[in-house]
Parts: structure tokens; C-alpha cells; sequence
């Protein structure tokens, strides 16, 4: 498979001695809009300094994943957690395979993937594949709707899935052991250490050491279902996760964070002549230095594609190393005090591409990127406001300047009732892949930048029936243009131009009920979007028969339901998601019919000094709903898993 880095030899140590198994190859007052699984969010008792989208994103839609959510998700991907707690649309490839997202109606280009504060999109391709990123490989996790492109950058035309780690100052030692037995022979073993204590008189430190590994051998006792094919696929991840913060007395803060994933996919392994093999491997490493508002980071990322169909031994090799530095400094322009807050961010940050790629030549590959910007952040009162301004440099290349404007209203203020009125609307922008501008023959060095304008607004309220009862609704609706959109255009034989106008426009809805009582819990969710996205544009005889058309894969209808029981320790939940048709072909003729899958999920937790037990069963597709992935493959029926998870010690979540 070409160059091994030292890293992966590091990894593959590492967790075989866990498995012993081979494989196969500060939420503001103002923000009670923002929801958290749509309750109100409430503040932690470990502080987390809020990155920029979440602070300067005023009158977004801004939904935050509770730790609750995130555990029961731990063994799985982020295409698990958000299929079931988000409006977003996926184009799944198949069981463990490639998993992209549409947001609010756009491409798989158009979703920023941050984690701690940087862009970890694959740059040749643009895009993320959801299925290589573990929920356990983070402990923060919100989704951030519609175009941040001046807060975020470029990508961020659709939306924003931001990724954060969090220090635990409370935290001395404690050890997690994990082990998810699952369907048709696949499993997965985590081993997590956090440990943390003063260091001399001046400094404390909080630290995170996690492993992880997965075996998906997708045995299926079928080869077809409801007529339609199971493609057979083996898949093997692992992961290494380190976090260490350290915080001196004065309030400085240090911290590095290293994610290191390696997932290694076969479609087909036992036909010699049609097999593929994709291996994926990418090294994250980001340094952090924060005091008196200064923030200081400095980072590497490198991102390593091997693709080999039949004969595996000379696999297309792709390798892209990317440094990054940005400096930022807040100030606060009028003293704080309860009338009026005024904060201003600037910043700049650079980042230095380097790509060797089959698809390009023998050339090296290198471009550079910068930007810079200015944050402002007004609170009066009931009123919240920011306004933004980004300009990005590309080298040959013209990105434009890129403004928001947001505002947050508390038209209703009391005990038992909270309505927010808010709005925005700001330019996103995209700057093409590397793929795009570099890939031999088709590629076009002259693209042009693409291009969005994003309208949204919505109402907010909370409602306290009692000390026990809560209610809590959001709705958003957005219209969001993007020109210039880039297309492999088949009349030409895949030449890549800008040619698309695509407008997207929809409504979603959140409403959520929960209900405490002393040990009892319990809760209901239900969340629906409409997404109407199409062309607008004909740029040829093919394109005038599109006009109007939905795109393909994206449902205009989907909704969620989530519901839980709770008493003590043992929780009951159901979750589930319903889609409308998804269209398969730019023209509409064909589709794939609408579907509905059920997960029932029954976990508990038993403490035995020293150690705490937290046992989960979960049935999934409890239905056996048939799901047809992009391939016109059918994917897998209903299954289920068991997972384990040891604390030590037992006061441990």
C-alpha cells in the first residue's frame, strides 16, 4: 500500500495489544434559540471557551449534541448520530463504505467539518466521509446551519458540523474499556485513560489518551434482499486519539490535540478481478496557546488515499500535507458591565498546501491560503447582534469578500415563557477542490469561485409548564443561492466548469418535550425539514430539461422522532427517521422510494466500587425497512449489537 508513516505502525501496536484480534488488511442568555436536541442549553460545569461559529453565528440555527446522545452513539459514526438527530441527507455508498452529506439541499462540497477550530475536509476531494469519523474520537459536537462563510471560511455553504475536545480540570484518573459485539460478525474494541493533577505550584494539567478498533466483516446470512443485491464488504478502522491541556494560574492555557484514523475498505474481497480496496489515513495535530484574548494555533493535517481495483499491490496513491497557523486577539471595546456588551475579533490565518497525487502528474502540487477577518459581537439588553467580514487569498486564484449580519430579539421575556425572533443573512463562498483545478486533462485551473447568498429567519420559545415540564419549539426557514456552481460536465467529456445555479429553500422544525421527576425521566422529539433544491439555470439543451428539478438523493420531506423513558439508572429510547422519495436521476424519472427506520435502544448502568458497568442493547432497522444506498444496492436488514463499557473508578459517567 505504498509508504507506512511511523504513526500507523504506533497505532497498529497499540490497539492489538487492546483486541488481541487481526483484521483484515458559554451558551449566552440572550441564545435561548439555540437548542440543545431541542431543550434549552444550559452551561456546564467545566468551562469551554466557545470557538467562533458558536459566538459570531448570531440569528443561525445552532443545535448542540448533549453528552447524553453522544454515549449512546459511542460506538458508532457521526452518519449514525446525525441520521437520526438531524434534517441532514446522506449519499451512503454502502455499510461502512462512503458517507457524504447534503445540507440544507446543497453538495457533499458545501459542509464545513471543523474540528477544534480547523477545516479537516479532505482537500483534493472537498469533502468528508462521515463513515471514517468515530463519535468517540471527540466530545463536543454541534451542527451549525446554513452559510458561515465568513466566520468559518471557505466550504461552509450549506451548513457546519463543528467537532471540539474539552479539558475535564475536575478529572484525576479513570479508565474506560469498551467492547460492541454486533450483526453479521462485526465488533469493536475502545480503551479511554483520563488523568490530570497540578503540575509544580503554577500549572494544572488535563489530559485524554483514547484507542480505538473496529472489525466490519458485513457476513450477511443473504446475498439479496427484496430483489435487490447486498454488496459484500470488509471494513477495518483505527484510531488514536491524545488531548492535553494544561492551564496556569493566571489563565493562560496551552493544548495539543492529536487525532490519528486509519480505515481500510474492501468491496467484494472474493472476486479477484472486481475488488476495490480504498485506504484512508489522516494525521491531525493542533497546538493551541490562549491568554488575555490572544489565541495562537498552529497545526498539521496530512491526508493519505490509496485506490486499487483487482490487482492491490499498485494502488493510486494520493498524499496531501497541509500546515496551518492562525492568530486571532478579542477585544472588548465597551467595559462590560449589564447594559451593553461590544466584542471585536480579528484574526488571520494562513495555511500552506502541499499534494502529491497519480491524478496530477509527477508535479508537486503546492498553493497557499490566507485570510483574514474581523468578528463583532453587540449584546444590549434583549437584543443581540454580530456583524462579519472575511477576505480570503488564494494563490491563482480570486475569492471574494464575504459579510454577515445576524440579529437575536427576545420579544418575550418571563418565568414561564421565552420567544426569540431571529435572522440573518450572509455570502458564503467555495473555492474549488484541488481535484477540480489539478486533475489531468479535466481539471480547470481557471475556476471561479462559487458563490452563495443565504437569507434565514425563525422563532424560538421556551415554555416552563412547571418545575417538571418543559416545552421547547424552533422553527427556521432559509432560501440560500449558490452560483457558479461547478459541475464534470458530461458533454464534454467530464471537463469541469462553473456553470450551475442552484437554489435551495426549506423550512425546519424542532419541538421538544421533557419531563423530570425525581427519579423518573422522560422525553419526546419530533423534528421535520422541507428541502427544496434545484437548478435554475440552462446552460445547455440538457440543462433546460433539469430546470426546476430536485436534485438528486436529497428527500424533500424528512422527519424525526426520538422518545425516552427513563427511571434510575435504565433508560428505554426510540429513534427513527422517515424520508420522502429520493430521485436518482437529475430529470426526476427515477427514484427510490420513501423509507422509515427504527432503532430501539434499552441500556442501564450497575455499580459495583470500583467499577461501573454501562450495558446498552440496541435493535436497528427494527422494521426491516428496505434501504437502497447510491449504488442500487440493498443495504443491510434488521440487526442488532451490544455494547459494554467498563469505569473505573465507578464515579466515573
Amino acid at each position: 500500500m505504498g509508504k507506512q508513516p511511523l504513526f500507523w505502525w504506533v497505532i497498529g501496536l497499540f490497539v492489538y495489544v487492546l483486541t488481541g484480534q487481526n483484521s483484515f488488511a458559554q451558551s449566552d442568555s440572550l441564545s435561548m434559540g439555540r437548542l440543545r436536541n431541542g431543550s434549552p442549553v444550559s452551561l456546564s460545569a467545566v468551562t469551554v471557551r466557545a470557538i467562533a461559529p458558536e459566538r459570531f453565528s448570531v440569528g443561525q440555527k445552532l443545535q448542540r449534541i448533549d453528552s447524553v446522545t453522544l454515549l449512546q452513539f459511542r460506538f458508532g459514526s457521526l452518519i449514525d448520530l446525525l441520521t437520526f438527530n438531524t434534517p441532514l441527507a446522506f449519499k451512503n455508498y454502502g455499510p461502512a463504505q462512503l458517507a457524504t452529506v447534503s445540507f440544507r439541499g446543497t453538495s457533499a462540497n458545501h459542509t464545513a467539518v471543523l474540528w477544534n477550530g480547523i477545516n479537516i475536509n479532505q482537500p483534493n476531494l472537498g469533502q468528508t466521509d462521515f463513515s471514517t469519523l468515530p463519535i468517540s474520537g471527540f466530545d463536543r459536537l454541534s451542527v451549525q446551519y446554513g452559510s458561515g462563510g465568513s466566520v468559518i471560511g471557505s466550504d461552509a455553504v450549506g451548513g457546519s458540523i463543528l467537532l471540539g475536545s474539552s479539558p475535564d480540570w475536575q478529572q484525576r484518573f479513570s479508565l474506560t474499556i469498551g467492547q460492541q459485539i454486533s450483526s453479521f460478525h462485526n465488533h469493536q474494541t475502545q480503551l479511554g485513560i483520563r488523568y490530570g493533577g497540578s503540575i509544580g505550584t503554577a500549572w494544572h494539567l488535563a489530559g485524554r489518551t483514547f484507542a480505538y478498533r473496529t472489525q466490519i466483516n458485513n457476513d450477511y446470512p443473504y446475498r439479496e434482499r427484496k430483489g435487490h443485491f447486498v454488496e459484500p464488504s470488509i471494513t477495518a478502522q483505527r484510531g488514536l486519539v491524545q488531548d492535553l491541556f494544561f492551564r496556569h494560574k493566571s489563565g493562560r492555557q496551552i493544548s495539543v490535540n492529536a487525532w490519528l484514523t486509519d480505515n481500510d475498505l474492501v468491496i467484494t474481497p472474493e472476486d479477484v478481478i472486481a475488488r476495490e480496496r480504498t485506504r484512508t489515513q489522516s494525521a491531525r495535530l493542533l497546538s493551541t496557546y490562549e491568554a488575555n484574548k490572544l489565541t495562537v494555533r498552529l497545526g498539521w493535517i496530512r491526508d493519505v488515499i490509496d485506490y486499487a481495483k483487482g490487482n492491490f499491490n499498485e494502488p493510486s496513491h494520493t498524499e496531501t500535507d497541509r500546515f496551518i497557523g492562525r492568530i486571532e486577539r478579542e477585544f472588548a471595546i465597551w467595559p462590560t458591565n449589564q447594559q451593553v456588551n461590544l466584542n471585536l475579533r480579528i484574526g488571520g490565518e494562513w495555511s500552506h498546501y502541499r499534494t502529491h497525487t497519480d491524478g496530477y502528474g509527477e508535479e508537486l502540487i503546492t498553493e497557499n491560503r490566507q485570510d483574514v477577518y474581523a468578528l463583532l459581537r453587540l449584546q444590549a439588553n434583549r437584543l443581540l447582534l454580530s456583524a462579519n467580514l472575511r477576505q480570503p487569498f488564494v494563490t491563482r486564484f480570486n475569492p471574494p469578500l464575504t459579510p454577515s449580519l445576524g440579529a437575536e430579539y427576545k420579544v418575550i421575556q418571563h418565568n414561564a415563557l421565552t420567544l426569540l425572533a431571529k435572522g440573518s443573512v450572509g455570502y458564503s463562498y467555495r473555492v474549488p477542490t484541488l481535484n477540480e483545478r489539478y486533475w489531468l486533462v479535466l481539471g480547470n485551473p481557471n475556476l471561479r469561485p462559487e458563490r452563495g447568498l443565504n437569507v434565514e429567519g425563525g422563532l424560538s420559545t421556551v415554555v416552563k409548564f412547571s418545575e417538571q415540564l418543559n416545552w421547547a419549539t424552533d422553527i427556521t426557514t432559509y432560501h440560500n443561492r449558490i452560483d457558479d456552481w461547478t459541475y464534470w460536465n458530461p458533454i464534454k467529456d467530464y471537463h469541469v466548469e462553473n456553470l450551475q445555479l442552484v437554489v435551495a429553500r426549506g423550512a425546519e422544525l424542532t419541538s421538544a418535550l421533557t419531563y423530570t421527576k425525581s427519579r423518573f425521566q422522560a422525553g419526546l422529539r419530533i423534528g421535520y425539514a422541507l428541502t427544496r433544491t434545484s437548478q435554475e439555470r440552462a446552460y445547455d439543451a440538457y440543462a433546460q430539461d433539469i430546470v426546476g428539478k430536485q436534485l438528486p438523493y436529497v428527500p424533500v420531506h424528512t422527519g424525526t422522532f426520538n422518545a425516552y423513558i427513563q427511571r434510575g439508572r435504565t433508560r428505554l429510547t426510540l429513534q427513527s427517521q422517515t424520508t420522502s422519495r429520493r430521485y436518482v436521476t437529475f430529470d426526476n424519472s427515477q427514484f427510490f422510494k420513501g423509507t422509515t427506520l427504527a432503532n430501539v435502544l434499552v441500556e442501564t448502568t450497575v455499580r459495583m466500587k470500583p467499577v461501573s458497568v454501562r450495558i446498552q442493547g440496541q435493535v436497528n432497522n427494527v422494521f426491516d425497512a428496505l434501504l437502497i444506498n447510491v449504488k442500487q444496492n440493498a443495504m443491510p436488514g434488521r440487526n442488532w449489537s451490544v455494547n459494554v463499557l467498563l469505569n473505573f473508578p465507578s464515579n466515573t459517567p
